[in-house]
C-alpha cells in the first residue's frame, strides 16, 4: 500500500470516528451515564471510598468479581507448608518448596516417590 493510500485511509477512519463521536455525544443514555459517573465519583471522594470499597459494599460475597488467577491480576497463589517425617530416623522437616537440602538428600537416598509418601500438608 502506498503512503498516499494509507494516509487517505486514515483520514477516512478519522472522519468516520468523528461522526460516531458526535452522534454519541448527543445520546441521552450516554449523558445520563456520564452524569451518574461524575456524581458517584464525587460521592466516593466525599466519603473517601475507592471503587473496591464500593464494590465490596454492593457485593460483599464478591460474586460478581472475575475469578482469581493469572488473568485476573497475575498474583501467585501461596504455597502450602509441607511436613515430611522420615520414618527411619524420626527427623521432621517443614518446607514450602522442594529446594530443601535435607529433602533433596532423602530423595536421593530413598527415592522421590517414597519421600513424597511421608508428606503431611499443613496449610
Amino acid at each position: 500500500m502506498s503512503m498516499l493510500q494509507e494516509y487517505r485511509n486514515i483520514e477516512e477512519q478519522i472522519r468516520e470516528l468523528k461522526e460516531r463521536l458526535n452522534s454519541m455525544s448527543n445520546d441521552d443514555k450516554l449523558k445520563k451515564e456520564i452524569e451518574f459517573e461524575e456524581k458517584l465519583r464525587s460521592l466516593m471522594g466525599q466519603y473517601n471510598k475507592s471503587l473496591k470499597d464500593v464494590a465490596a459494599i454492593l457485593d460483599p460475597d464478591n460474586k460478581l468479581a472475575a475469578p482469581k488467577g493469572k488473568a485476573a491480576g497475575g498474583a501467585k497463589r501461596a504455597r502450602k507448608v509441607k511436613q515430611y517425617k522420615n520414618p527411619n530416623t524420626g527427623e521432621v522437616i517443614e518446607t514450602k518448596g522442594g529446594n530443601h537440602k535435607t529433602l533433596k538428600t532423602w530423595k536421593e537416598k530413598y527415592g522421590a516417590d517414597t519421600v513424597e509418601s511421608w508428606v503431611t500438608i499443613l496449610g
